[in-house]
């Protein structure tokens, strides 16, 4: 081979080199999650660690993960973060929002780390965000609430007073406004993601209140469990939570995270990946509504089914004026449609709800 040869073969293999992804490598993409409470949670961390394994059953050998569980928001998350840096993780997903900031600051420490924050809205050049639009299945759980209480008083178990909260509490309300006039809702808020204990007491006090119907922001099945002793009925958050149905658990809005997880690393194995800001609902498969079971009546099951429907086809949203705030103020005039903007820093109560925001 003389010199010209080498030298065109070199650059036809360079060509071939750069047409390839980005990661073609022989190692696999090292991805780490870091979870807020238990895998055996049954909720929110549960439904995480599927979207795990759904990028493990999608990518096989070409990638390795691996996670951390019951990590506590703060100082904590930040060392669990490190951690995971250190080890050679390529990409992080961070999973609450009280992750925020230790993912920021961590991940100005790990450049080339890429980093993902989940309900959090802070990004960096290796930092995106991702979340669901929960609330839409909010508005769904919500009509059958207002459909089915029998005492007109409706529940909600609460976390902490953010914007993802309070748009749950707002959805819920409003559609069981629309298909009740007479509903009411009571708030407890739990200070807590994932706390059996309390969240049994919160289940506890709100029937105690006269509830008959409870939603819940809280992960574990502890709320269910005390509905089923009781007689009343409730929902499932943020999976399935079916080991409850038929009864008291009559549907769920389930947190599909693996529809997220398997695009992302998808991005990164191409090298398209972005700081991106997603924020995905019942059309795009990140949120899903749990089967509706017998307990439901036909008519009602149809009504919540056709609004799912609608709002998937992009042809309802859950939050269309007229709405005014809970102090009487306007907030969305006739047929307008809350901006995206609005939604992330919802801090309000809207008309109708009586309960105080914690400050």
């Amino acid at each position: 081979m003389n010199r010209r040869q080498l030298m065109a073969s070199v650059a036809a293999l360079s060509a071939v080199t750069l047409a390839q992804p980005s990661w073609a490598q022989e190692e696999p993409l090292k991805v780490g999650f870091i979870y807020v409470g238990p895998v055996a949670d049954g909720g929110w961390t549960y439904q995480h660690d599927q979207g795990r394994l759904a990028i493990e059953a999608e990518y096989g050998d070409r990638v390795q993960t691996t996670y951390l569980e019951n990590v506590p928001e703060g100082t904590d998350a930040e060392r669990a973060l490190t951690q995971l840096a250190l080890a050679g993780n390529d990409v992080i997903y961070a999973t609450s929002f009280g992750y925020m900031d230790a993912v920021i600051n961590v991940a100005a420490k790990f450049p080339d780390v890429k980093f993902e924050h989940n309900t959090g809205y802070k990004r960096a050049e290796n930092v995106g965000t991702y979340d669901g639009r929960f609330y839409e299945g909010r508005a769904v759980m919500g009509t059958i609430a207002g459909r089915m209480t029998e005492s007109n008083k409706i529940g909600y178990i609460a976390t902490f007073p953010i914007p993802e909260v309070l748009q749950g509490i707002n959805s819920a309300y409003l559609h069981a406004k629309k298909v009740n006039p007479d509903v009411e809702m009571r708030v407890v808020w739990a200070y807590t993601w994932f706390d059996p204990a309390k969240e049994a007491d919160a289940a506890t006090a709100l029937m105690a209140e006269g509830v008959d119907v409870i939603l819940q922001h809280t992960n574990s099945t502890a709320p269910l469990a005390q509905l089923q002793q009781a007689g009343k009925i409730g929902f499932g958050q943020a999976s399935d939570m079916s080991a409850f149905a038929p009864s008291p658990r009559v549907s769920a809005v389930v947190n599909n995270w693996g529809a997220h997880y398997v695009k992302s690393i998808g991005r990164v194995l191409e090298g398209t990946w972005q700081p991106e800001a997603v924020w995905g609902g019942i059309g795009d498969g990140i949120v899903a509504i749990g089967e509706i079971t017998e307990a439901v009546p036909a008519e009602v099951k149809a009504e919540a089914e056709a609004l799912r429907d609608a709002i998937a086809a992009g042809e309802y949203h859950p939050f269309t004026g007229p709405l005014n705030k809970a102090d009487g103020s306007a907030w969305l005039a006739e047929g307008e449609v809350a901006k995206d903007e609005d939604l992330s820093g919802m801090n309000f109560y809207v008309e109708g709800i009586t309960a105080e925001i914690p400050q």
